[in-house]
């Protein structure tokens, strides 16, 4: 086998996340990495996105317009154990022991730097 056939596979990252100007941040940031990369503006279309999908990490807002991301987190563990999740949120910054607490993996705060993020990302997937 040469190096062209050897290809480590694509990691997809679902955001749920309902502001645009973040969506484009993290489009940018995470846009040249070797990431497949989905997009949901609210937990009901999470849920119908994860039916037909299993994505590698989830980067999940807090405050959407259906609901709580924290409260999302359990509903993920239960029917999606090995999915990864990184909570993200610029209000409830006290939520980050809860959140890791009730199973995400991560909690994020706003704003964070393109490192951080970066760095979460590959410590969940690497």
């Amino acid at each position: 086998m040469d190096a062209k056939t050897i290809k480590t596979a694509v990691k997809n990252i679902l955001v749920i996340e309902d502001e645009g100007e973040m969506c484009l941040l993290l489009n940018l940031i995470l846009g040249d990495k070797d990431l497949q990369l989905d997009h949901v503006q609210n937990l009901a279309d999470a849920e119908a996105f994860l039916k037909n999908e299993e994505p590698d990490l989830i980067l999940l807002d807090n405050r959407l317009p259906d609901g709580f991301g924290f409260d999302f987190i359990t509903w993920l563990k239960k029917h999606h154990p090995a999915i990864k999740i990184i909570l993200i949120s610029g209000f409830d910054l006290a939520a980050g022991d809860s959140a890791v607490a009730a199973g995400a993996d991560l909690f994020l705060a706003k704003p964070f730097t393109r490192s951080q993020l970066l760095q979460s990302i590959d410590s969940l997937l690497n």
